[in-house]
């Protein structure tokens, strides 16, 4: 299978009508066609529906445009850390983030580096645990930050340096917004928003046996998401500090939780991994400042 009828596959799944594609990869409408074809041929099996104006995705293309996208993306990787072997003065580093204000920690590492080299270029990705350590597993990334206990048999890791406070958000004309912390027991019966993860993790660990008295009203990947449901009175989102506007002029507050809730947030990376220049000096500078 060519990586480059795979890229044009792409381009066609993307745009949905065969001349634009055909215009963005700078090839012929038959070239194209051509191409398409071979592929559908070598997996033996239909990858669009055609119609009279565009294109559409069948099921097997459905799968196939996942898969390419990764396939894609590795060999674009691959081939950008070959070109940096030889590059001590740049290269490319693919991370994969969670939600935290420590972010902040890792944007500074981020920006050292690129003052001592300005041709390093960094590629960000965001999203929870699982997403995260999938992409990492697959070789898609070079380093993740989660905010989960790493597999020590999978993974090297570095824990940052501070812990991120949970607490609950909910608008300021809430009931409860006005104690000065949050129990339990005044979540009992109120419509809850929480990521999948923690409420998986986090949130039993804090409510111990109470945890089934509470009512999930519904998961989100990202806390600034979750908090236009708060805002619109719709529930209390249990989150990290400092990830949502709770300051004077929002109409939400944050309460930390009682007891105090703290998570560790880690940067990970895959065991025995072969690091490209550039990645070797991120690595050995982090070391130095966390």
């Amino acid at each position: 299978m060519e990586i480059k009828n795979l890229r044009y596959f792409l381009a066609v799944a993307r745009e949905e009508n065969m001349s634009h594609a055909a215009q963005i990869l700078h090839v012929t409408q038959p070239t194209l066609s051509k191409a398409l074809k071979a592929l559908e041929d070598e997996l033996g099996k239909k990858l669009f529906t055609r119609h009279s104006f565009s294109i559409k995705l069948t099921d097997e293309g459905l799968l196939l445009r996942d898969r390419a996208e990764d396939l894609i993306t590795m060999a674009d990787k691959i081939e950008q850390e070959f070109l940096s072997l030889d590059d001590i003065t740049g290269g490319d580093i693919y991370f994969g983030l969670g939600e935290s204000y420590q972010i902040a920690l890792l944007a500074r590492e981020i920006k050292k580096l690129k003052e001592r080299y300005p041709s390093f270029t960094y590629h960000i990705t965001s999203g929870d645990t699982e997403q995260v350590t999938e992409k990492l597993d697959k070789g898609l990334l070079d380093f993740g930050v989660i905010c989960e206990i790493p597999n020590k048999e999978k993974y090297e890791f570095l824990p940052f340096p501070r812990s991120d406070r949970w607490g609950a958000v909910m608008l300021k004309s809430h009931p409860l917004a006005k104690k000065k912390s949050i129990k339990v027991a005044d979540l009992i019966g109120q419509p809850l928003f929480c990521s999948e993860q923690s409420w998986n993790i986090e949130i039993p660990q804090w409510a111990g046996n109470r945890f089934n008295e509470l009512h999930l009203e519904g998961s989100f990947r990202l806390s600034y998401n979750a908090s236009m449901f708060a805002k619109e009175g719709l529930g209390i989102l249990l989150t990290f500090e400092h990830l949502v506007n709770c300051s004077e002029s929002s109409d939400l507050i944050f309460i930390p939780l009682s007891p105090m809730q703290e998570t560790k947030l880690y940067l990970i990376w895959n065991k025995y991994q072969a690091f490209t220049p550039i990645a070797e000096k991120f690595i050995k500078q982090v070391k130095e400042s966390f």
